[in-house]
Formats: structure tokens, C-alpha cells, sequence
């Protein structure tokens, strides 16, 4: 297992719809693991395949974050939603932003696990956000573009600053 390097707003492979997983093989298992390993390394409860430059339908996900409820979601599409209701969101790729975002209340979601098994599976609260999070990557969107102009202006300065701070660092 290894963290792979999160990439950044503005990168072009954020911006690319995904391409479908095709073969379940040891490869693709040792991408997960890595990607696990890189989302707790981040504190995060997300991540999509693109964030790590990979442009595959795949993202993990622990809201939990104690490695009880791992799951891995590959080739997902939204089948459904309810209602609406407002999340706060931020974001790996665009760190030091974080916004209100208005989603759906509840989903239900189809894909396949890591074998390649299809299952459904539906979602509220945190997981049901984190799941549309997830999917928007795969779909080359991000939760920056939820927000008004103004607002986007003002997190792609926090990234910037995020970006220098970095800099700095090295």
C-alpha cells in the first residue's frame, strides 16, 4: 500500500468523466488499498479515483473512519433521490474551502464492489452526501461548481493560499 499524491483544482484530469472499470484484478485491488490509505492519511471520508490522477469510475468512502464501514463503490450511477437539504462540504482537491452546498436528501445508488459484484445501496445524512461528492468527481465536477460565482472565486483563493502555504513548506 502506498498514499498517492492528492491533485489540485485546477488540474484537467478533475475536469474528465471518468472512464468505466473494466477488470476486477489484483491491480485494481492494490488502487484501492492505496486509496484507502491516502484518504485516512488526508482525514478525509471520501475519495475518487481522479483525485489521485486516475481518471476511473472508483471512489472509497469511510464516514465512520475507523475502517469498520469501508466502502467501495465502482462504476456508480444515481438511481434515484428525494428531496433536498443543505450540507456543509469541502473538499481534498480544494483544500482550506469549505461551503454550504444544497443536495439531495436521500439517494439510491447501483455499482459494483471491488469483485465486481453489483449491489444498490441507499444513503442519508453524511454517507448520502459523500456519495453524491463521490459521483460528481467521476463526472469531472466538483462541489465548487454547486456554489454561486462569488463564492467559487473565494475558495479558489483559499486554494491558492492553501497552494503558497505549501510552497513555503518545501
Amino acid at each position: 500500500m502506498a498514499i498517492r499524491k492528492i491533485i489540485y483544482l485546477p488540474d484537467p484530469v478533475l475536469r474528465l468523466v471518468a472512464k468505466p472499470v473494466e477488470t476486477f484484478d489484483d491491480k485494481l485491488q492494490i488502487l484501492i488499498e492505496d486509496m484507502f490509505e491516502t484518504m485516512y492519511n488526508a482525514r478525509g471520508v471520501g475519495l475518487a479515483a481522479p483525485q489521485i490522477g486516475v481518471s476511473l469510475r472508483l471512489s472509497v468512502i469511510d464516514v465512520i473512519g475507523d475502517k469498520s464501514q469501508q466502502l467501495v463503490i465502482v462504476n456508480p450511477q444515481i438511481v434515484s433521490s428525494e428531496g433536498t437539504r443543505e450540507y456543509e462540504e469541502g473538499c481534498l482537491s480544494v483544500p482550506g474551502a469549505y461551503d454550504t452546498v444544497i443536495r439531495a436528501d436521500k439517494v439510491k445508488v447501483q455499482a459494483l464492489d471491488r469483485t465486481g459484484k453489483p449491489f444498490e445501496i441507499e444513503a442519508e445524512g453524511l454517507l448520502g452526501e459523500c456519495l453524491q461528492h463521490e459521483i460528481d468527481h467521476l463526472n469531472g465536477k466538483l462541489f465548487v461548481d454547486l456554489l454561486s460565482p462569488l463564492k467559487r472565486t473565494m475558495a479558489r483563493r483559499k486554494l491558492d493560499k492553501f497552494k503558497r502555504n505549501q510552497a513555503r513548506k518545501s
